[in-house]
């Protein structure tokens, strides 16, 4: 088992301040909570890799989730789904969607967006989402895990929202260069490995895709898939 980096447990009895936390420019992405998401919706879709607008950028990211998914029709979560970019795609793929955002704003305009879809969008917390005891094929989350304060209780959470076999997408990062924010794949992998949730792992990488963002980037970011035991 590869150990967690130093000064970092993720069984910790108490939350702690994850290495990964904010700090910098981003920061404000976490402490402005829904506010600052509600206000950045309507200019959130500008960005390629949010609005999937150019169709070489929006093909990556289809080609990238048929790897990543089961075979449809699954039942999809997608945490933090934003105006629903990814989870239109998968909704056209053939999946059951139910998207969670903290945000009203993007909330809206998800539903806008998938209107005519086999997708449903709630209000609520990525970190504690309002799905009762419905249970899911992947569950999908996209730069969310980095801003939220105890991340060994919020990914053994998700994992327990997973039926049989399933599997958690983690699309994160380490973003920038000279004040780099996020969440490097191997603290993440550490991490996960720690809390002994029977998962099995790999991670993509996805810096070296410019297809995905739109432009060359130099930062990293990947993709980390960890299915249950006995997941196809």
């Amino acid at each position: 088992m590869t150990p967690p980096p130093e000064g970092r447990s993720c069984r910790s009895p108490e939350p702690v301040r994850p290495r990964w936390s904010p700090t910098g420019p981003l920061a404000d992405a976490r402490s402005g909570g829904a506010a600052y998401w509600e206000a950045a919706a309507a200019t959130f879709d500008d960005a390629p890799d949010h609005g999937l607008r150019d169709p070489a950028v929006r093909a990556a990211w289809a080609a990238r989730l048929r790897g990543w998914l089961p075979a449809p029709p699954a039942g999809l979560l997608d945490l933090g789904c934003g105006t629903g970019s990814l989870a239109l795609l998968a909704a056209e793929a053939g999946h059951r969607v139910l998207g969670v955002d903290h945000a009203p704003a993007m909330i809206a305009r998800a539903r806008a967006k998938l209107a005519g879809h086999d997708a449903r969008f709630l209000p609520g917390d990525a970190a504690l989402p309002p799905v009762g005891e419905e249970r899911f094929d992947t569950v999908l989350v996209r730069h969310v895990l980095w801003a939220l304060p105890d991340p060994p209780a919020v990914l053994r959470h998700w994992a327990g929202l997973l039926a049989p076999g399933g599997r958690l997408v983690l699309i994160e990062g380490r973003w920038g260069e000279a004040d780099p924010t996020g969440v490097a794949a191997t603290e993440l992998l550490a991490c996960i490995r720690e809390l002994g949730l029977g998962f099995r792992v790999h991670v993509e990488d996805l810096s070296g895709d410019p297809a995905l963002w739109g432009r060359e980037v130099s930062d990293e970011r990947y993709a980390l898939i960890a299915g249950l035991l006995g997941a196809a």
